[in-house]
């Protein structure tokens, strides 16, 4: 498997296990020379999405990796998480409805996680 496809599932499942809300990882290399991947998410609290975020970093920093940036921790509405070819937006569900990322991305192919694929992979 592609190692930044598997990077970006990895935050895939860990945001998972702190019971994110509707998670979308969004394959935007062909889009933007920013990132490869998107994943956005949401929270039904600015709590869950702190823990959401805290949880995400202690997993990654596990796994030798750690963030360039990351931005909007301290109020919990919005924290961005910049790990280079995988950028993690983790919302506060009504801020997530208001920016409307999935919907600015619509163009971008969205991978589904490893419990929706199956044993298949997606090829790069």
């Amino acid at each position: 498997m592609n190692p930044v496809l598997e990077k970006a599932r990895l935050c895939l499942k860990f945001i998972e296990e702190r019971k994110a809300v509707n998670p979308v990882l969004f394959r935007v290399a062909e889009l933007t020379s920013i990132t490869d991947y998107f994943l956005v998410a949401g929270g039904r609290s600015t709590r869950q999405v702190q823990a959401i975020s805290r949880h995400l970093q202690r997993r990654l920093k596990e796994q030798g990796k750690r963030p360039f940036g990351v931005e909007g921790e301290t109020d919990g509405n919005w924290i961005l998480l910049d790990y280079g070819d995988v950028v993690i937006h983790v919302f506060y569900e009504p801020f997530r409805e208001f920016y409307d990322l999935e919907g600015l991305w619509a163009d971008a192919p969205r991978v589904p996680s490893e419990a929706e694929d199956g044993n298949n992979t997606i090829r790069d």
